[in-house]
């Protein structure tokens, strides 16, 4: 089977350098880059460059997200590596004179981002966390990183009051664990049981993009 790094990285939307703003967006199990394919035509956004990891197997690691991490090794590792690696290069290019860049994880994919962004910490300019939590059976403390770090960072994060794989409270204490590092959180519980983005979701998703895009 071929590891996270054999596999593409899908590019939609606007060219790079036309664009307002950038997305990484990491899809969740069983899922693929089409399911933020999918979503940038229900949000009707113009000017955004996506760029779109693809898991291998079409999942991250093969455990659920509570699971201890040597569990989902080194499958896990592997795709926090690849996430890493990949976000580095948006921000350079950032740097470089480009858009702003935003990262949008949906269920598996918004459990990796949000281990990423509180463990290393990188300069992102935004995240969206939908239905996902930081990973591991307890609850965690995570140091800040030298400056900027997470100070200021804007996260945006979502999740069902009765989600059947990510519990509310774990998604609170990711919250709680960003507000730590001085990020500025807002978490939108909807009542559901279904694991999905809901129109809702969407809107307030459409509105946080446009926010955050360069005029």
């Amino acid at each position: 089977m071929p590891s996270h790094d054999q596999m593409d990285l899908v590019h939609h939307g606007v060219a790079a350098e036309d664009a307002r703003i950038v997305v990484y967006g990491v899809h969740g199990r069983t899922q693929s880059p089409q399911f933020f394919i999918d979503l940038a035509a229900r949000l009707e956004l113009e000017g955004v460059c996506w760029w779109l990891p693809t898991a291998a197997d079409h999942s991250w690691y093969p455990g659920k997200f509570m699971e201890q991490l040597e569990f989902n090794q080194p499958q896990l590792d592997q795709a926090l590596g690849v996430i890493q690696d990949q976000v580095s290069h948006l921000l350079q290019t950032r740097d470089a004179g480009g858009a702003p860049v935003i990262v949008f994880g949906f269920s598996q994919g918004a459990c990796l981002l949000a281990e990423h962004l509180l463990v290393s910490q990188p300069g992102v300019d935004g995240a969206l966390l939908h239905t996902g939590g930081y990973l591991g059976p307890r609850a965690r403390s995570f140091a800040a990183a030298p400056d900027p770090g997470l100070s200021g960072l804007a996260v945006e994060l979502f999740c069902a009051d009765e989600d059947p794989w990510v519990p509310l409270h774990r998604v609170k204490d990711t919250a709680a664990a960003f507000e730590g590092l001085a990020g500025v959180t807002t978490l939108s519980v909807y009542r559901d049981e279904e694991h999905h983005i809901t129109e809702d979701g969407a809107a307030r998703i459409r509105e946080y993009l446009n926010r955050h895009a360069r005029a």
